[in-house]
């Protein structure tokens, strides 16, 4: 467990391609933070669980066959400052830039879907609407909630939000109230790890440390239950797909490497938005990676 904790400070300075994470690095915080993760209020209590193991699943061959929908990812979507690297302009969107993003989106016609349709149409062939895409972000970052959600909202945009749950209530982060005024306004709330610990790394009690106490927390918070999963930094191996499964997620989201050829559903593709695209790059990108 010490190392664990350890391991928190450097889980945060990497930037692979997947997420930039800046979660909190003190220990001190961070065990006060994880306590704070088995208090759930008795009075907030979500949906009846699904039982994952009960869902017929498609053969893997089927769904892969079927065309993937546009997954696109999000971090922090604020202006540019001096002190931000090259490489970490790649997941800050000019809140300008996000702007044109959505317009984009809305003057192409795409309409936004959300994980349970997704899987359905995966899973059972369900239509979906003409041009679909999904819009997810991660890591909780509290820019997600006061710029991007209003700017979505003028277009009638839903999304997915990956919670990084040792970040909630702390600076620059969503808050709890943050977090379910999102659920209730018909946003998908997703599991993203307590710390953005690599899930390749995995042992022993990590799995209820990452997973399962986030998500009765994410649970508690919205009252609705948690499904679907999105891998730190975009790293995952098979290995990890059964852990999932016993935790009660049916859909993991990767980012734009090969999905698992034996279980589809836990790989979905992603593509990062880049802070450098503008509204065209981003149409081809889509195109391209689709």
């Amino acid at each position: 467990m010490k190392n664990h904790f350890l391991s928190i400070a450097a889980a945060a300075l990497l930037l692979v391609a997947g997420c930039q994470s800046k979660t909190p690095s003190d220990d001190k915080v961070g065990k006060d933070l994880l306590l704070a993760e088995t208090s759930v209020n008795p009075e907030e209590k979500a949906e009846k669980p699904v039982d994952v193991a009960k869902i017929e699943v498609a053969d893997a061959k089927t769904i892969l066959a079927r065309k993937q929908v546009p997954v696109l990812c999000y971090h922090q979507v604020r202006d540019w400052k001096p002190t931000d690297s090259k490489a970490a302009k790649d997941y800050i969107i000019p809140i300008a830039t996000f702007k044109e993003h959505m317009k984009m989106l809305a003057d192409s016609g795409y309409k936004t879907i959300l994980p349970d349709q997704y899987y359905a149409y995966l899973n059972n062939g369900t239509p979906l609407p003409e041009k679909p895409i999904m819009i997810t972000f991660d890591d909780t970052e509290k820019n997600q909630f006061a710029i991007a959600a209003p700017e979505m909202e003028k277009y009638g945009f839903k999304a997915v939000f990956f919670i990084m749950t040792v970040a909630i209530g702390r600076p620059n982060y969503m808050t709890k109230d943050d977090i379910k005024a999102l659920a209730d306004a018909g946003n998908v709330i997703g599991s993203h790890t307590w710390d953005h610990h690599n899930v390749k790394k995995y042992q022993g009690k990590d799995w209820e440390i990452q997973i399962e106490k986030p998500t009765k927390t994410l649970e508690a918070i919205t009252g609705k239950k948690v499904t679907d999963f999105a891998f730190p930094f975009g790293l995952w191996n098979p290995e990890a797909i059964p852990e999932l499964k016993k935790r009660g997620m049916k859909s993991a989201y990767i980012l734009a490497t090969k999905r698992d050829e034996n279980d589809p559903l836990y790989t979905i593709r992603r593509i990062i938005s880049s802070g450098y695209w503008n509204a065209n790059t981003l149409s081809n990108s889509i195109k391209n990676s689709f």
